[in-house]
């Protein structure tokens, strides 16, 4: 049984096996999973489970898992062919259920991938000696996963943490053990954010440990330096830290918020702002600046991630390339940039192509262009979106800390690290008050998926979405459209539970807000 086990989920299939469907893993057709099991009895056992924990994690970056809580927000109106694409999401209106699919995908694909990184870290204890260190690295990197992912989820379908009301507040199911049968209810808020810290501790120690012993990852035949390194292929105790800065300012505790994301900053990896404009290009445009913290594996043979919807580029014989987008850039978005800003030029255009939008050309429209091509990635000359995933960047470790010093009254701290970012963009520098801050997060951290925890974690609500001057024709207009905000007590700002998963377990309570169907 164990030998049937094993050589199933280390064949050649394992890395795609691991990052898809719940019972693809361990069918019970086939064969039952038990807890405690010799999983791992050699090197490449290891190895091609640790390749499937990174699939795993690479599978939740960018796409769905990022577009749909964007355009939920202020930034991005729907245009007149956007075609219904996260429709619901992006009105807010009474279409937005339980059976919402985009919501739903962020819901069910972490939950198989936790379930991934459950097996790993369950069993990495079950070795033998000699397996012991590589098996740390892989147990270190899947906890990083897993508080990854928990983090995520409860940013999108719990309350934002208020120490006040955290320990009555739902949250999302803590699965800790593979078990199928198992129908958890909700935990608290307070109970998942405990998790993650748990878990990052745990993976600190365990990286660190590691690197302090000279152990390297290697991915793709690069090495990578477990305790840090720019571009770095999977977790490391930089990414760990990171992490749990994202965790400190959720939970406000403000001090460790700032410790934690500016020993990062001050980190022998050297991570660097892109401070030009061939420093933006080598940064967004072909994968290979300074600022990731984690930059996952991308080629053209093993495919790669991509945010599409704000560009889709098409070729025409006659007029040659042209967007033709979901979305565009609110009037919001645009403006809030300084005409100097490094971003403005390299995020944003109204000249690279004309868009074409009911099979008419229109110039002179901004659109979102971040996330367009990596040349490096597709053969043919029309872009196609496809990127390495960048999950953490050193930019945002900018923010936390400004935030984090602003929030305890270190307006001196606060403005200094500010005006750190905003001198690399080339950006007007400012006080480091609250309101620059958060103006400062939607600017930088604009198409990474991260406007609706931050609008959460401040106790605001969205602001209405007015079309760039002059384009309005081109754009879903309307009440649920450009006229669309949303206050702070939304129910709208909570995602609710799917209801696929509430019909599969009975312990399951929606959030309020919602319908049951």
């Amino acid at each position: 049984m164990k030998n049937i086990l094993k050589y199933f989920i280390v064949s050649g299939a394992a890395v795609t096996m691991l990052s898809s469907c719940d019972l693809n893993l361990l069918p019970t057709t086939d064969i039952a999973y038990e807890e405690g099991s010799e999983l791992f009895l050699t090197e490449n056992d290891v190895t091609a489970f640790q390749n499937g924990v990174l699939a795993s994690y690479r599978a939740l970056q960018y796409g769905v898992f990022t577009q749909t809580s964007e355009v939920q927000c202020d930034g991005f109106n729907a245009t007149i062919d956007y075609g219904n694409n996260y429709g619901a999401v992006h009105r807010c209106d009474n279409s937005f259920t339980p059976g919402e699919y985009d919501t739903e995908d962020m819901w069910s694909n972490h939950y198989a991938a936790i379930k991934n990184y459950n097996i790993a870290i369950a069993n990495a204890d079950n070795v033998k000696e000699d397996l012991k260190a590589s098996a740390n690295v892989l147990k270190g990197i899947a906890l990083f996963c897993r508080a990854s992912s928990y983090l995520t989820l409860a940013r999108h379908f719990g309350n934002a943490y208020d120490p006040a009301t955290a320990s009555t507040d739902l949250c999302v199911p803590l699965v800790l053990k593979y078990d199928q049968l198992e129908k958890p209810a909700r935990a608290t808020v307070q109970e998942v954010y405990d998790q993650i810290l748990t878990d990052l501790e745990d993976a600190e120690y365990l990286l660190s440990e590691a690197a302090a012993a000279g152990i390297t990852v290697t991915v793709k035949a690069e090495k990578v330096n477990l305790a840090g390194q720019v571009r770095a292929g999977v977790p490391t105790v930089d990414a760990v830290n990171a992490l749990k800065a994202r965790y400190y300012l959720d939970v406000q505790d403000y001090a460790n918020a700032a410790d934690a994301a500016e020993s990062v900053i001050a980190s022998a990896a050297g991570y660097k702002l892109a401070a030009s404009q061939e420093e933006m290009t080598a940064e967004f445009t072909n994968d290979a600046g300074t600022e990731p913290i984690i930059q996952l594996f991308a080629n053209m043979a093993e495919g790669a991630v991509g945010n599409t919807i704000f560009t889709q580029v098409g070729n025409d014989d006659t007029v040659g390339k042209y967007f033709s987008p979901y979305f565009i850039p609110s009037s919001l978005l645009v403006g809030s940039y300084d005409e100097s800003d490094l971003r403005l030029a390299n995020w944003f255009t109204d000249s690279l192509y004309p868009v074409k939008m009911n099979g008419s050309y229109h110039n002179g429209v901004y659109v979102f262009t971040k996330y367009l091509d990596n040349p490096g990635l597709h053969t043919g000359s029309v872009e196609t979106g496809a990127h390495a995933a960048k999950p953490l960047l050193i930019s945002e470790m900018y923010l936390i800390a400004a935030e984090a010093h602003a929030q305890e009254g270190n307006a001196a701290a606060a403005q200094s690290t500010l005006n750190q970012l905003q001198a690399a963009r080339k950006a007007v520098n400012t006080t480091g008050t609250m309101e620059n801050i958060k103006k400062e997060w939607f600017r930088e951290t604009v198409g990474e998926g991260l406007r609706l925890a931050s609008i959460k974690r401040w106790g605001d609500g969205l602001a209405v979405r007015a079309a760039q001057p002059g384009v309005e024709f081109l754009i879903m207009t309307g009440e649920y459209y450009n006229e669309r905000a949303l206050s702070a007590d939304s129910h709208f700002l909570n995602w609710p539970i799917p209801s696929y998963e509430i019909k599969l377990n009975e312990n399951l309570v929606q959030n309020p807000g919602y319908t049951a169907e």
